[in-house]
């Protein structure tokens, strides 16, 4: 009975050393696991500030774009008027040789 209890004994303990292995490799893996996670939520931060200052320049340059494209109709808008009157001009004055 002795041997047979000591064969118990020695394949508990072998078991036990096989689970307390699996348990340090699953708490590696955990904590690896967390690691990958933090550096991936940092990514996800950099990434969206990175964005809000991209909406934020986008946004600007609309801005710039919208007043410029109104200077450019204004401009436009003028040089046809001078256009017009010159036109206006000619066909009342006409220029004889």
């Amino acid at each position: 009975m002795g041997a047979v209890k000591d064969g118990e004994e020695m394949m508990l303990k072998k078991r036990n050393e096989e689970l307390e292995e699996a348990l340090k490799e699953s708490r590696q893996r955990e904590e690896k696991m967390k690691s990958e996670l933090r550096r991936a939520w940092e990514r996800l931060r950099v990434a969206e500030e990175a964005e809000e200052r991209l909406c934020s320049q986008l946004g600007e340059l609309e801005a710039e774009a919208v007043n410029h494209a109104r200077d450019c109709h204004v401009r436009i808008l003028s040089l046809m008027n001078e256009l017009s009157q010159a036109h206006n001009h000619l066909h009342l004055h006409p220029v004889t040789n």
